[in-house]
This record gives C-alpha cells, sequence and structure tokens, in this order.
C-alpha cells in the first residue's frame, strides 16, 4: 500500500492504525512520524447525530438562561397587567428559583439511576408545558404556579446538560464542549433583556413565556432520536433523600433571598434554620452510601472540592457586581435605564467570545492555571470598577466591564472541564447537578452581600462597597484556583 493511501485508511479507520503502521512501507516517513500523523488524522470530528444531538441540548439550555432574564426584565409589566404589588409579584420570580435549586441534585441523583437522556427530555417536555400554562395566567397565584412546574422542568435540563455533553464529547476534548455550552449560556444571558424590551414592545407579557412553545418542540425534535443512551445504574433513587436535599437547599436560598430583599430578621433566620436542620438530617441519612445524592463523597477529591469553592467564589462575584451595578449606574453616575442596559452588556458578551477559547485551551493546559489567571483578571477587573472615578466616561466602564468578562470568561470553561473530569464517569450527572447548584447558590449569595453593603455602608457607598466586596472575592477565588495544580 502507498503511503498517502495508508494514511487516507488511517484517518477512516483509526481503530485499525496499529496494523497499518506496522505493515506498510513508508521509507521517507519515520515510525514516530507516520504516528503523529494518524493520531492527527483521527482527531474527533462530530457525527450528524452528535451534531443534533448537541443542537437540542445547547437550544435547551439556552431556553432555561433565556427565562430567568426575560422574567426579571418584564416583571413591573407583569405586576402592573395583573395589579399586583411589588412584594407579591417577587414570587413570580421567587418560585421559578425555588423549584431549580430544590430540583437539581434530585434529578441530578435520578439521571445517575436512569440516565441523563430521559431526565433531560422529560425536564425540557415538562418546561415547555409550563411555559404554555404561564402563557394563560390570570393571577399572580396561577402565575407563580406555573413557574413552579417551569422551574422543575428547567432542573431536570440545568441537572444533566453538561453530564450529555460529556457523553458526546471524548475526555480530551470536554473542554471544547462546555466551552461552548458557556458561550450559549452567556450569549442567552446577554440577549435576555433585550428580547424582552422587543417582545414588550410588540406584543403582551404572555408571550414572552409562550415564545418557549415552538423553541422547546424544536429541542426535542432535535434531541429525542439522537441523545446518547446510558446504562442503568444499580444504585436505588431514596424519595426522602430526596424531599431533605430539596428542602435544605430552598430553605437556604430563601434565607439568602430574604437577607437580598431586607426582609425582616425572622424570616431569614427561620428558613436559615430549617436548611441547617435539613442538612444535618440529610448528611445522617445518606452516610456510608456509594453515590449520596448530595455527593460528599466527591469533595473529597481535592480537585472537585477547590473547583466547586472557585466556581462558587466566582458566581458570588459575578452576583455583587450584577445586583450592585445598576444602583450605581442610574442612582450614582445618573444613567438611565437603556444607558445602564448598554453599559451592562459589555460583561456577558465578553464572556461569550471569550468561554469557547477558554474551553479549547483546558484540553492542553491545567484548569488550575487558566482559572486562576482568569479569576486574577476579574479582580482586577472589579478593582478597576471600585476605584472608577466620580465621573467616568462610558469607554472607561465599557473596558473595566471587558475585563471582568474577559476574566469570568476565561475561567468558567476551564472550571466546568475540572469539576466534571474529577468525578467518575458513572456519577456524571451528580457532577453535572453540582455544577447548576454552584451557579444558582453563588449568584444568590453575592445578591444577599449587596443588600448587607447597602444596609452598613454609608449613602451612595453601598455599590462600591459590593465591588470590593466582589474583587476580594474574586482574589481568593483565583488563590484557591492556582491550588488546583498541586491537587491530585
Amino acid at each position: 500500500m502507498g503511503g498517502r493511501a495508508a494514511i487516507h485508511s488511517v484517518a477512516r479507520h483509526p481503530a485499525r492504525a496499529g496494523t497499518h503502521l506496522r505493515t506498510c512501507a513508508l521509507p521517507h516517513l519515520s515510525q514516530s512520524n507516520l504516528e503523529r500523523i494518524a493520531i492527527s488524522s483521527s482527531e474527533h470530528v462530530l457525527s450528524a447525530s452528535q451534531v443534533r444531538a448537541l443542537i437540542g441540548i445547547l437550544l435547551g439550555a439556552s431556553l432555561a438562561s433565556l427565562d430567568t432574564a426575560i422574567a426579571n426584565t418584564a416583571l413591573p409589566v407583569i405586576a402592573s397587567d395583573l395589579n399586583a404589588s411589588a412584594a407579591t409579584s417577587i414570587w413570580i420570580i421567587n418560585a421559578y428559583q425555588l423549584a431549580v435549586v430544590a430540583s437539581l441534585l434530585p434529578l441530578a441523583a435520578l439521571g445517575d439511576r436512569v440516565g441523563p437522556r430521559r431526565i433531560f427530555l422529560g425536564g425540557l417536555a415538562f418546561f415547555t408545558l409550563a411555559s404554555l400554562g404561564c402563557t394563560f395566567a390570570t393571577s399572580v397565584p396561577t402565575l407563580a404556579a406555573a413557574r413552579v412546574l417551569q422551574g422543575l422542568g428547567a432542573g431536570g435540563i440545568m441537572s444533566v446538560n453538561i453530564a450529555l455533553i460529556g457523553l458526546i464529547y471524548p475526555p480530551e476534548r470536554l473542554g471544547r464542549g462546555v466551552g461552548l455550552n458557556a458561550l450559549v449560556v452567556g450569549v442567552s444571558f446577554a440577549l435576555g433583556p433585550t428580547v424582552a424590551s422587543l417582545v414588550l414592545v410588540a406584543a403582551s407579557w404572555p408571550w414572552l413565556f409562550a415564545i418557549n412553545v415552538p423553541l422547546g418542540l424544536l429541542a426535542l425534535a432535535c434531541a429525542a432520536p439522537v441523545l446518547p443512551r446510558t446504562e442503568r445504574s444499580r444504585h436505588r433513587f431514596d424519595p426522602p433523600t430526596a424531599g431533605l436535599t430539596s428542602l435544605s437547599f430552598a430553605a437556604l436560598i430563601l434565607a439568602l433571598s430574604a437577607a437580598a430583599q431586607r426582609e425582616a430578621l425572622r424570616l431569614v433566620m427561620i428558613p436559615l434554620g430549617i436548611a441547617i436542620g435539613a442538612g444535618i438530617l440529610l448528611l445522617r441519612r445518606q452516610r456510608g452510601h456509594p453515590a449520596p445524592m448530595l455527593p460528599v463523597d466527591l469533595f473529597k477529591r481535592p480537585m472537585f472540592a477547590l473547583s466547586t469553592v472557585t466556581g462558587v467564589a466566582s458566581f458570588t462575584t459575578q452576583g455583587l457586581a450584577f445586583v450592585s451595578l445598576p444602583f450605581y449606574f442610574e442612582e450614582v453616575l445618573h444613567r438611565d435605564a437603556v444607558q445602564t442596559g448598554f453599559l451592562m452588556t459589555s460583561w456577558p458578551v465578553v464572556v461569550a467570545a471569550i468561554a469557547p477559547i477558554a474551553g479549547r485551551l483546558s484540553d492542553r493546559y491545567p484548569p488550575g492555571l487558566l482559572g486562576g489567571v482568569g479569576l486574577a483578571v476579574l479582580c482586577l477587573g472589579m478593582t478597576s470598577m471600585a476605584l472608577l472615578p466620580e465621573e467616568p466616561g462610558t469607554l472607561e466602564i465599557v473596558i473595566s466591564m471587558a475585563v471582568c468578562g474577559a476574566g469570568f470568561g476565561f475561567f468558567q470553561s476551564p472550571n466546568l472541564r475540572a469539576i466534571m473530569s474529577s468525578a467518575p464517569f458513572e456519577r456524571r450527572s451528580g457532577a453535572s447537578g453540582v455544577i447548576a447548584i454552584v451557579r444558582l447558590l453563588g449568584q444568590t449569595t453575592g445578591a444577599a452581600l449587596v443588600a448587607l453593603c447597602f444596609g452598613v455602608a454609608a449613602t451612595g457607598r453601598g455599590p462600591h462597597a459590593a465591588l470590593v466586596l466582589g474583587a476580594l472575592s474574586a482574589g481568593l477565588a483565583s488563590v484557591a484556583s492556582f491550588a488546583r495544580l498541586w491537587a491530585r
């Protein structure tokens, strides 16, 4: 066989590469050179069915992310139309968030039991149907109830979407897959307010939820026939443990949300006490379980534990920034809502641009190094925001926000890869659920800390204190990320 034909044969059939390399005579190529050609020629390329599966996964993740930003933006309009007060209408947001948090880990554990494919498709179908219910809601209670169902569907999507990406991409190229996921989520988050504004200009608020229906059906059509199938786990699903898990995390988020909204102390301490009590019972119940629903066994792995800690800290920094900056732009700098939206956009847009690049780099370089550098840049960006002059120019603000976005985007994809690759293959759904919990817990903690800063700082200095605290959080997270270079 000639040299060119041998190389093409190796590229088409990489499993036969060893046989071809031993039998073909290539006088002008050494054995090591030919092996390198075989490896590069057999580089993993997604098949048509894998591309369809990836489209379905990413579209589902995009809907879950976009819906949060859309509802937040449209809340004043919805409250006005339903004749609801601001305090009452906030449950339209809280109902969705609590349902997502309460369902993430139980559904992730169920994904390890029955396979992530079933959980994702069920969650996507449930989300689509619940969106239709939101469309026809006529009061805050009925809309909040539909949002609970929608949150349960979103929990199914977000609990296993990274696990499914891990089944599509081989381990050595997982960074590309999670980078693409970070790109889609970042773009969705960035476009949420714009999409909501455009829809509300042309139609009433129910259409904000109605658009999920055709998009959800499209995602189902793409994903259902081709999503990877896996064998069922031998571990049984424990409903009481699922109830304790849901109760502990939902109560914790409720306590943090109450603190963020500056509710009475008892409204913070009661759910916090419930969270602590349920958490203790949960740890006792799942002690010795080979695959616990709250994956405390995975936290014994230094890489997994450090990646989780850095993830919470980074999203806490993001929460501190995204909640405090609108107050800073509008109340301190006296910019209008349109200018504020423009200034806020530069962060997620740069995240979306950087995330795929960082994902590719994470396939070649240690996540501790990439994440440490990214978080150091995020710390620099937050510091530059805190040190802006009294009357900064638009370009100064945009550059500082872009630096923050670049640092966060450079950290996010490598960290996702580190969490997934440091967990055993059979626990991929549990690790994927932890990723979603990390994001929500960090963002909610950031919002609560903003409320604390506003309460203790002098008038007009609350946003500045939040930015300083965010810079400190990012700096500590950078140190923790670099520590992963010495973790197993």
